[in-house]
């Protein structure tokens, strides 16, 4: 049975742990799909404590940009877990990539998966305008891509304090 959940929410709201409890409800086994590009040694200290709560009923894929390849790849492997969909934004803004055309084309792969697929995203709109225009634009192509992905998905769960909210 496929489906898609989108979990959103602000830093530090609870969204992994969240994804990652109910991708293991749906099976003993899962996939976690990570987008980060370990570039400093607090993103280290980050990724690191995402590995150390996934127990062995994990297995991980690194990918940074081509997450469309990733899901096809492991599609047939249990559920997949993406972590995170602003973390994969802002390494295709950052290499010049066409962010539209893939997360458009995100959203039309989804429906097609066979085992589920979470995905993991945060809230960037809520706060203040930022001041300068690079951060201005990741915003709004956050908001935009956060949009795409909710209408494709079957779920979509906000995370406040560590507790899950279905709203879709």
């Amino acid at each position: 049975m496929s489906k898609t959940i989108l979990i959103t929410g602000g830093a530090r709201s609870g969204k992994s742990g969240i994804a990652e409890t109910i991708a293991l409800r749906l099976a003993p086994r899962a996939v976690y799909i990570a987008t980060a590009e370990v570039r400093d040694a607090e993103m280290a200290s980050r990724v690191a404590q995402h590995q150390s709560r996934r127990g062995q009923e994990w297995s991980t894929i690194a990918e940074p940009i081509d997450l469309i390849g990733a899901l096809a790849a492991s599609d047939g492997q249990g559920p997949r877990l993406v972590d995170c969909l602003t973390l994969w934004l802002t390494n295709l803004m950052l290499g010049g990539h066409d962010w539209r055309a893939a997360g458009r084309a995100l959203s039309e792969a989804l429906p097609r998966q066979g085992d589920p697929v979470l995905l993991v995203t945060n809230e960037v709109g809520s706060g203040i305008v930022p001041e300068n225009a690079l951060a201005r634009e990741f915003r709004d192509a956050a908001g935009l891509l956060n949009q795409w992905i909710a209408a494709a998905s079957d779920e979509v769960i906000l995370a406040v304090s560590g507790l899950p909210l279905k709203v879709k």
